[in-house]
């Protein structure tokens, strides 16, 4: 059914209703009835490949949990969403694009209707940084950097995360049925920190560490919500459900895994039951991980720290839904707004450029040259990238689901951007997305990038190159679209019986003799 369509039957539900309902009375106008389905795949990759997120090489050599695509779909009748959940670092564009092209092959869901939000688990597979092919049209010197040197994507392991992403989203497209909805919000404000500070000499740095007498103040904001929405069968049983928190995925447990996400569904599905299916998407956490750097103890780290991070935010999600039970519905409307922007990289000076092709020549072996040898190789290969795609396709989706609404970057987004998308939007519920449909890297606020700023996340590289303006464009057009869009009210649970007399138990003064 078309969008067109759909509107036409919702002017005719109301004008039946009208008569119905009779002279002198007003319709209600009431949301479609919603189908959903949940589905999941393993994409765990192999023992011996690489473990991206870093600037040069590391393979996996132990297993912990499994990385999976996990999905669900929305239709109404007229509009058919799916989100996707991936345990990935990122997903690039060729294999957003190739996933939708299954999905639409196989489903009714247009290719802009899918939503791809990759975790950001540094402990997952090898799709990144660079794409197989990525610098071919590069001289050999660039191709021994990117290749040999850098983080590489695995071509097979490229083609089972497209392939689990597009069969996830089918099968969840073909079980989907009439489901209860809760939409909700809890808080988790304890495991999550800005890990940008300002420092004394006016500037910002990431990661400064705890006892570093330079440290004034976090340097942004986090995000404490827990978002959610819950969906249940007729039996009163969880089929699925969707968690929205905002922090990297850098808890890291020992070998191949989730990272975070998996101690969510861990704890989601303790209470549950096994077979909930839990899609994750990580909020707007670019400047935001598990570390904190005020902290004056230790701190968990690896397992522990996934369990700390994870559990709590499941725990969290686990108090929202037991409390929507009152509150839940069949009917939401289903709609998504598309927009690409067209955005210019950062360019190196050229005595910048000079400088580092002649440090990449060779090399070193001692670490802190070896540091200043990294950055130099990335701004090679930026050159390169530059050369080829000045000018980069950022998309920004929104997808609504009832009094929802999902928004999207492709980027390692600066927490402050999320939360000003919540506050200009009309939504009752509002949740970004980040390292969604794509990867432009790290995308600062304006002001990290001016001249108090600094820190990791503004270096420039290969992967993050973005104009300084590049942060507000993508909010602002977020915000446009899901201002064109109308969100269902929330529901609320039926009103209370009237009164008939109060509990004869009760009724009574004190009885001292």
């Amino acid at each position: 059914m078309t969008k067109t369509m759909k509107t036409t039957r919702i002017f005719w539900t109301m004008a039946i209703g009208l008569t119905l309902l009779g002279p002198g009375l007003d319709p209600v106008w009431s949301a479609p009835e919603v189908k959903t389905g949940f589905a999941e795949r393993d994409i765990s990759p192999e023992i011996g490949m690489e473990r991206p997120g870093g600037y040069g090489k590391g393979f996996h050599q132990s297993f912990h949990d499994a990385c999976k695509a996990r999905a669900v779909v929305f239709d109404d009748g007229g509009d058919v969403v799916a989100l996707v959940g991936l345990d990935a670092l990122f997903l690039r564009e060729p294999q957003v694009a190739e996933a939708r092209k299954r999905i639409a092959a196989k489903t009714t869901i247009p290719p802009n209707a899918v939503l791809i939000g990759a975790s950001h688990s540094h402990s997952s597979g090898p799709v990144g940084m660079v794409l197989p092919g990525e610098f071919d049209q590069a001289d050999a010197s660039v191709r021994e950097l990117a290749y040999e040197q850098s983080s590489m994507a695995d071509a097979k392991y490229l083609e089972t995360v497209v392939n689990g992403i597009a069969e996830a989203v089918i099968e969840a497209y073909e079980t989907r049925q009439p489901l209860n909805l809760g939409f909700g919000r809890g808080e988790e404000d304890t495991v999550s920190f800005n890990r940008r500070w300002r420092m004394k000499n006016g500037l910002s740095f990431t990661h400064p560490h705890y006892g570093n007498p330079e440290m004034v103040e976090p340097a942004g904001p986090i995000d404490p919500e827990v978002g959610v929405i819950g969906a249940w069968n007729e039996e009163g049983k969880l089929v699925g459900c969707v968690v929205n928190f905002s922090c990297h995925a850098t808890t890291s447990p020992p070998g191949i895994s989730a990272n975070y996400p998996w101690a969510i569904e861990k704890v989601i599905r303790g209470t549950f039951g096994e077979d909930v299916t839990v899609v994750f998407l990580n909020g707007a956490s670019g400047d935001v991980t598990q570390v904190d750097n005020a902290a004056a103890v230790r701190r968990p780290s690896g397992e522990a720290a996934a369990m700390l991070l994870g559990g709590r935010v499941g725990a969290e999600a686990v108090k929202v839904m037991v409390d929507l039970g009152t509150t839940l519905t069949t009917t939401a409307e289903v709609a998504t707004k598309t927009e690409v922007l067209k955005i210019p990289r950062r360019k190196p000076s050229p005595d910048r450029l000079a400088k580092s092709r002649e440090l990449v020549k060779e090399k070193p072996t001692e670490a802190a040259a070896l540091n200043d040898w990294i950055w130099a190789k990335e701004i090679v290969m930026l050159q390169a990238m530059i050369d080829r795609e000045p000018v980069r396709d950022v998309e920004v989706q929104t997808i609504q689901v009832g009094p929802a609404v999902f928004v999207t970057s492709p980027a390692e987004y600066f927490c402050e951007f999320g939360l000003q998308q919540k506050k200009a939007s009309p939504f009752p519920f509002t949740w970004h997305v980040s390292l969604a449909n794509g990867c432009v890297g790290y995308v600062p606020t304006s002001e990290a990038l001016g001249p108090h700023g600094g820190g990791y996340e503004t270096r420039l590289t290969s992967y993050s190159n973005l104009v300084p303006e590049a942060g507000d464009r993508i909010r602002d057009a977020g915000i446009e679209l899901i201002k064109s869009l109308t969100p269902d009210p929330v529901p609320t649970a039926d009103p209370a019986p009237e009164y008939t007399g109060g509990w004869r138990y009760g009724d009574v003064p004190p009885q001292l003799e």
